[in-house]
Order: structure tokens, then C-alpha cells, then sequence
């Protein structure tokens, strides 16, 4: 079967529905296309600063996740078995979301037929006649679309036809999970970090009951992580074990977690060369969030920006397609859109210049961070260490960028 549709967002997602909802905030239709039966998230939760909180002003939908989650006071970064301390710099508001709390308020506000689910998308080319793009789905159908929008991830199969092939990945992963605590769990409202011989164990509370916590930690071989991924208990067992020195409230907080929400991650990232030499576009198909700067959570900024990608995203096709004077369709509203090949290459120029400096200098300090944290290599590391300290002295720089208006 095939079908023809407007605007085709790949992905339900953070970045798929926040694109989705920021282009119906514009008065455009889109239709996500989400290869699960329901909506979904990857990982407990989300670390959100204050350029996040921006983009979701813009949304329109930050007011109701602030009453979701409490906001994070202080941080402190602690050595073991040492016990020394040094704060974590927050740089304004943050607060640690649950997933699903975002996926589902970026959801709700969309038209009720906006997300199609189970609807998995295998491939996507260019019709060699119109030029349009063409997505096969792996039910055997098809969907032309006169604009696509890749927000599929880190494995994403629009990435790949635009050409941003290159991935890379980490010697190190993360686990994380939630542990509630029905009488409260009686935390300081502040951010805790706490690392020893490569393994650091991280926590903030989400309310007063909910704790997000996290553990990074380098291989041991790859088979083995891949063996403990599947089975929850073991995971935790393994992780448990391996924090023989962590103070016993901080071990006891990981024992007592929810095992439906302990989750393993390999880290895969963009890396920052490819973001400097490659096109986030090709005719009339685009990429967003993971899928074009997929980097690893050591700054918490990997939502946050693909929050921004989907505002300046909008913001620059809304400018554009409602412009143009041929080829014209009526949106929503009434308005003009055109869907005419220099409107779209147009608006996807300018979102590229306006995203291709910010996106590169957050995978390059992530990148450096990630050399820090998982390579065997002393002098990588020193290097590292010396570049982090030239580009990056200001250690909150990253949580002041503004998307700017929707």
C-alpha cells in the first residue's frame, strides 16, 4: 500500500514529538511515524539545565513538568574512599525529569492522529522523478512525503541516507534505574556524584519519594555487559558488588531500586568531525536530535538539545514554506505553505548554520569528557584533561545557550 503525506517526522521519540509539537505550535501538520505499539522511552530519566528549560518554554509545556520534579538546589562531586569534595556547578535551574513524564506532555498536546504507531521505517530514498522522498516501511508499504524529518536515533536509518553514516562508541556504558521510597526518601535537594577507580555513581531526587540514579563504569569485555543487560537482577548484582567501598546508604539506594526500570546502555556517539564535514540534509529530508549528534550523557545535554533542534527547526520552516507563492497548500490555519524544493532546501540551510557550531562544541566536550572517563591511555587522558581546560574552562558555558524563539 502506499500513501502520500505532507510532513513525515521518523521517530516518536523526545526530538520526534517535540519537532512535531513545535511545528503544530506554527500551525503545520506532521505525521509521526513510531515503531512501537505505544509510546516509549529510553532511560529512567532526564537531566534538564537551564537551555532545555528554554526550549520548553517555547513548547509551550514547561509549566507542567515543573510540577513534576524539584528543582536541584547544589551538587557535589565526591572521591572514594577519600571521602574529598568539590562542588558541581549547576548554572541555573535543573531539574531531573522522569522520561515518560516528557514523552507523554510533548504527546498531549498534539492533534489526536498525529502519532502512528507500530509503523517502523526500514528505508528511505529520493523518487529519481519528483525528487520527493520515499519511506518503505517494514510492513511492505510505502509513504511519499514532500519533507522528512530523521529523529530516529543514534541507529538512524535517515541518518544514513543523508549520509551521516560514522558512529563511534565509548569503552564505558551506563546503567540506571529508579528507587522509591514510599515514607520519603529524605534527600538534599542537590546533585551527587560519586567516583572511584572508573566507576562513578551519580544521584538526584526527582520529588520527594523518586530518586534517578546512574553508574558509569569501563568494560569488562563486551560479551559479559552484554550478558548482564538481559537480565536485570544480575546487572544490579554486578554493579552492587563492584561499589565495595561506596558508603552503605549509597549502595543500599541501588539494591533498592525498582528492577523494571534498571536499564543498560552502551554509549554511541557522533563524532564531533562528522559534525564539522557533513550535511544534516539532502533535498527535502533532514535529521534532528540523536540522529544527527548522538553523544553520550556525561553533560546531560543530549535532550536538551534535541529540545533546541526542534524549536529552530520549526521556527525555520515556518519562515519559509509559509513564504513562498507557488505551489501553494493551506495549512491548518489558513495559512500559505509551500512545499516547493528551494523553500524546504532553504529552511534546512538555515537550520543547519544555526545548529552546526552549537551541536559540534557539545559532542567535542563530550567527546573529551568520554576520553577522560573510559580510555586506557595516559596520555589521551592528559590530552584530553589540557584541551578540556583550554576550550571548556567555563564548566556551565553549555547550559546558557538560548534557541531563541519558537
Amino acid at each position: 500500500m502506499s500513501e502520500e503525506r505532507d510532513i513525515v517526522v521518523v521517530g516518536g521519540g523526545i526530538c520526534g514529538l517535540a519537532t512535531a509539537l513545535a511545528l503544530h505550535r506554527k500551525g503545520i501538520r506532521s505525521l509521526v511515524l513510531e515503531g512501537s505499539d505505544t509510546l516509549r522511552a529510553t532511560g529512567a530519566a532526564i537531566i534538564m539545565q537551564p537551555n532545555g528549560w528554554r526550549a520548553l518554554d517555547q513548547l509551550g509545556v514547561a509549566s507542567k513538568l515543573r510540577k513534576t520534579a524539584n528543582a536541584i538546589e547544589s551538587g557535589r562531586f565526591i572521591t572514594i574512599p577519600d571521602g574529598k569534595q568539590e562542588p558541581i556547578p549547576l548554572g541555573g535551574e535543573l531539574r531531573c525529569l522522569r522520561r515518560m513524564d516528557l514523552i507523554n506532555v510533548l504527546a498531549e498536546d498534539l492533534p489526536s492522529n498525529a502519532i502512528r504507531f507500530g509503523c517502523r521505517v526500514v528505508s528511505v530514498e529520493l523518487d529519481p522523478t519528483t525528487s520527493r522522498p520515499l519511506l518503505h516501511l517494514d510492513d511492505g508499504g510505502t509513504i511519499k512525503a514532500k519533507m522528512v524529518i530523521g529523529c530516529d536515533g543514534v541507529r538512524s536509518v535517515v541518518a544514513s541516507m543523508v549520509g551521516l553514516n560514522k558512529t563511534g562508541l565509548y569503552s564505558i556504558d551506563v546503567t540506571r534505574g529508579f528507587t522509591r521510597c514510599e515514607d520519603g526518601h529524605g534527600l538534599e535537594k542537590e546533585f551527587v556524584v560519586m567516583s572511584k577507580d572508573g566507576l562513578q555513581l551519580g544521584w538526584l531526587p526527582v520529588d520527594d519519594r523518586l530518586v534517578y540514579w546512574f553508574v558509569t563504569q569501563k568494560w569488562t569485555s563486551p560479551d559479559s555487559r552484554v550478558t548482564l543487560a538481559k537480565d536485570p537482577m544480575l546487572l544490579k548484582s554486578s554493579i552492587v558488588e563492584a561499589m565495595n567501598d561506596f558508603p552503605t546508604d549509597a549502595i543500599q539506594m541501588v539494591s533498592d531500586s525498582d528492577l523494571s526500570t534498571v536499564q543498560w546502555t552502551e554509549l554511541r556517539y557522533r563524532p564531533p568531525w562528522e559534525i564539522l564535514r557533513r550535511s544534516f540534509w539532502k533535498g527535502a529530508v533532514v535529521v534532528a536530535g540523536d540522529a544527527m549528534h548522538s553523544m553520550a550523557p556525561f553533560l546531560a545535554q543530549g535532550g536538551a538539545a534535541s529540545l533546541e533542534d526542534a524549536v529552530v527547526l520549526a521556527r525555520c520552516l515556518a519562515k519559509k514554506i509559509k513564504l513562498a507563492t507557488v505551489g501553494v497548500h493551506r495549512g491548518p490555519r489558513g495559512r500559505p505553505l509551500s512545499f516547493e524544493k528551494p523553500a524546504v532546501e532553504e529552511a534546512f540551510e538555515q537550520f543547519s548554520k544555526e545548529r552546526r557550531a552549537r551541536v559540534f562544541w557539545l559532542t567535542m566536550e563530550t567527546f573529551f569528557v568520554g576520553s577522560i572517563l573510559g580510555s586506557s591511555s595516559g596520555i589521551i587522558k592528559l590530552l584530553a584533561v589540557l584541551f578540556m581546560a583550554i576550550l571548556f574552562s567555563d564548566k556551565t558555558g553549555h547550559t546558557r545557550y538560548d534557541c531563541g524563539r519558537l
